[in-house]
């Protein structure tokens, strides 16, 4: 029994493409071909027309050719297909969203404003590069002798994962972390050149952040207690210096100076966060601003500034 075949002309009247068209699809191995005729001319296997089908409807939804061709072929399915596509489709509406609200962050705003803000903006545009930029940025802050259980805790609180839907203010914030980093204040502070044993003194500091939570959640200003307690005496322990009201004074006063600097990173943590509680960078700012208000600070303060301890950083 002689097997049912498809000419191109049939093809193109049952799926209503040009015979121009079938033709480039057969040519790039997408129908299945048959014999030829006895005057030469191409015939397609009776399952062509729905192969031709299956293309058509997926060059409807602007799948590229290449990948059609892998879905035809059967070394891609329809299912891995569409989850591709989707992820694809999901990445670019971010890509939409971010830079919509970058254009509304630089709208809003007068013209000496937008320039800074435009400067600023222009770090984060490309969002994988910029989130690895930003982690690379701490993992080179934070001394080399931190264990890593602790560089993971640091780092999962101060690198937030840029928002898939951003408002202009929470790309603005996004965008001012990286500024931030790039202050050469901010790696110098975590140096701590004069401390020995910085894996110790790091994971005490975490500690004392742990015991001022609370106190910073319930809005209580900075103070003396056990979180500060914990905290001066870590310092002091790292410096193999007691804990003195004079050790306290001088310590908040040296570093009380970039206290402002480290706000504003982790407030614009907390804005894109969405979190309403303290998180680690604002508890350990509370702790400083304790320590600077300890009793004898400004004369730490006048000390600090005419240079008779050497320079430090916890």
């Amino acid at each position: 029994m002689k097997r049912i075949t498809w000419s191109i002309g049939e093809l193109a009247r049952h799926t209503g493409l040009s015979v121009k068209t079938i033709r480039y699809y057969s040519d790039i191995g997408l129908l299945p071909m048959g014999e030829r005729s006895s005057g030469g001319h191409r015939r397609y296997a009776p399952e062509a027309l729905e192969q031709l089908r299956l293309v058509q409807r997926l060059r409807a939804l602007d799948t590229p050719i290449a990948t059609v061709a892998e879905v035809a072929t059967g070394e891609r399915s329809i299912s891995d297909l569409v989850t591709d596509e989707l992820n694809l489709v999901q990445r670019r509406l971010t890509e939409l969203r971010w830079r919509e609200a970058t254009l509304k962050a630089l709208d809003d705003c007068s013209g000496s404003e937008r320039l800074r803000r435009l400067e600023v903006l222009a770090r984060v545009q490309q969002l994988p590069e910029a989130h690895d930029h930003l982690i690379r940025s701490w993992e080179r802050t934070i001394p080399s002798s931190i264990p890593a259980r602790l560089v993971d805790t640091i780092t999962a609180q101060a690198v937030p994962d840029p928002p898939a839907d951003p408002t202009a203010e929470a790309v603005l914030a996004y965008a001012e972390l990286h500024s931030l980093t790039a202050h050469p204040q901010f790696p110098l502070y975590w140096e701590c050149p004069n401390v020995r044993d910085k894996a110790s003194l790091y994971a005490e500091l975490l500690d004392a952040s742990e015991l001022a939570d609370s106190l910073v959640t319930e809005g209580v200003p900075p103070q003396a207690g056990a979180a500060l307690d914990h905290f001066s005496g870590a310092c002091a322990r790292s410096r193999y210096e007691e804990d003195t009201p004079g050790f306290r004074a001088f310590m908040g006063a040296q570093l009380h100076s970039t206290i402002p600097l480290f706000q504003r990173y982790w407030q614009h943590v907390a804005t894109l966060s969405g979190n309403a509680g303290p998180n680690l960078g604002l508890t350990h700012c509370w702790l400083v601003e304790a320590l600077a208000a300890s009793p004898g600070a400004l004369s730490g303060q006048t000390a600090a500034a005419s240079g008779t301890r050497p320079d430090t950083a916890p």
